[in-house]
């Protein structure tokens, strides 16, 4: 175990006190590392490849979003940050179990996201057992109940293109941001960027170690658990130079609770998502 000027830890997912060291660096940061869990470095390195020849590609514009599932291709300058007026400057991929994987792709992505989700369904049970009885009695069901079934899990593919140098003015690659969802858990990206801030409002590199993944609290957790999950705020920032002429690539899975499930006395998981959507730009 090991701890960072920002006190994020790195949970060694194999060991004994894995959930407990896991659930602290949750609640202290909103932001863990997970190491040797078991996802091999050979099956990142394959999607990776494959989507990084998707993105490269005219046919990408073959699989635009369907508006109404959010699923499918989103094109460069599509989504804001809450709060934000200027579109990040990415494109990227939502991918669902249920939805299409481009023409000429393996089973490498579908594997890979089932892998994902069985690691953050762990994680969510460890949340569960860790967290405070006071705490646990605001959920409307234990977290773990909230995922059954669920067909919102999504695995986001991100495409950061190199940096131009005519790129308006105050526009990043992603803009400070916290997730929607319960919890996020990333495949380390290509290159360096990804930033997470801190209780006090510093804002700390996060890891890109290809060994790793990178586990975020969202804000459904924030939201049901009462607020005693933060949900950090993190962004991608623009690379200067010889990085800025690099694409960087990311995986972010989210794990998402089903529609129906009553997050506060205000939402259930569908208005709340419903709600952020629009925020973001992605549904009007």
């Amino acid at each position: 175990m090991a701890q960072s000027k920002s006190n994020v830890l790195t949970v060694n997912y194999q060991s004994k006190d894995a959930p407990q060291t896991f659930v602290r660096s949750l609640k202290s940061t909103g932001f863990a590392v997970i190491s040797n869990h078991g996802i091999k470095h050979s099956l990142i390195t394959k999607v990776y490849n494959e989507w990084k020849k998707f993105f490269a590609s005219t046919a990408k514009h073959d699989y635009l979003r369907d508006k109404g599932k959010q699923a499918g291709y989103f094109p460069f300058l599509s989504e804001n940050a809450k709060g934000y007026s200027k579109k990040d400057l990415k494109e990227f991929y939502h991918f669902y179990l249920w939805g299409r994987l481009p023409k000429g792709m393996s089973n490498a992505t579908k594997k890979l996201f089932k892998q994902l989700v069985a690691c953050a369904a762990t994680l969510l049970q460890w949340t569960e057992e860790q967290t405070p009885e006071t705490v646990r009695s605001q959920f409307s069901m234990p977290l773990p109940e909230m995922i059954k079934g669920s067909n919102r899990n999504l695995l986001r593919i991100i495409h950061y293109p190199p940096l131009t140098g005519k790129e308006e003015e105050g526009t990043v690659r992603a803009a400070a941001h916290e997730d929607i969802n319960l919890l996020t858990v990333l495949v380390a990206g290509t290159q360096i960027g990804l930033q997470a801030q801190d209780l006090e409002g510093n804002w700390h590199m996060v890891s890109c170690d290809p060994g790793m993944l990178v586990v975020n609290a969202g804000d459904m957790l924030k939201m049901c658990s009462g607020g005693y999950y933060p949900s950090t705020k993190h962004r991608v920032i623009n690379p200067t130079g010889e990085d800025a002429k690099k694409s960087r690539y990311s995986m972010p899975l989210f794990l998402h609770p089903r529609d129906e499930v009553r997050l506060s006395k205000t939402h259930t998981a569908k208005s709340y998502l419903l709600e952020r959507l629009e925020e973001i730009g992605l549904k009007k």
